[in-house]
């Protein structure tokens, strides 16, 4: 009984250090991440008003073999509006060492989306990552791309000034 309730407290403590989190949700990705597989997720902002910044939150091990990393990442939005980018990620240092944090296999890696976002329209956002990675002088895309674990997306809110 201690060590639950212990336990529990733990918890409390540690989702209680995150004042920054809006929104913050993971999905795994199987085996490999097939080029034409959508990590889709579902936003309900809090509000309108305020600024706040976007993240892709990616998890990787040691099977991922590149240095770094294209995604493409399309918001639409409640009323039918779509914003798509192609966006490029450094996953590793020159020798090799993967970025992120994490002190196993897996690193983790949080990576700037856009900043001080408003979500100006109220209701549902839909946000739809994509892997885009190429070898080099290839013009076909990688078809299962191996090493990445899992795709999430967050929002924060903007540090205070």
């Amino acid at each position: 009984m201690r060590n639950s309730v212990l336990f529990i407290l733990l918890v409390i403590l540690i989702a209680s250090c995150d004042s920054k989190q809006v929104y913050d949700s993971y999905k795994s990705v199987p085996n490999k991440w097939h080029k034409d597989s959508v990590i889709s997720f579902k936003i309900h902002p809090p509000d309108t008003l305020n600024p706040y910044n976007l993240y892709v939150n990616l998890r990787n091990n040691n099977d991922y073999m590149y240095s770094n990393l294209f995604l493409i990442v399309e918001m639409k939005f409640p009323h039918g509006k779509t914003i798509k980018d192609t966006l490029e990620y450094k996953m590793a240092k020159p020798n090799g060492e993967f970025l992120g944090t994490g002190f196993a296999e897996i690193k983790e890696n949080k990576l700037w989306y856009k900043e001080n976002v408003v979500f100006q329209e109220s209701g549902e956002y839909n946000v739809n990552i994509q892997q885009a990675m190429r070898e080099n002088g290839k013009v076909n895309g990688i078809v299962n791309l191996e090493g990445i674990t899992d795709i999430g997306f967050r929002i924060e809110k903007p540090a205070a000034k």
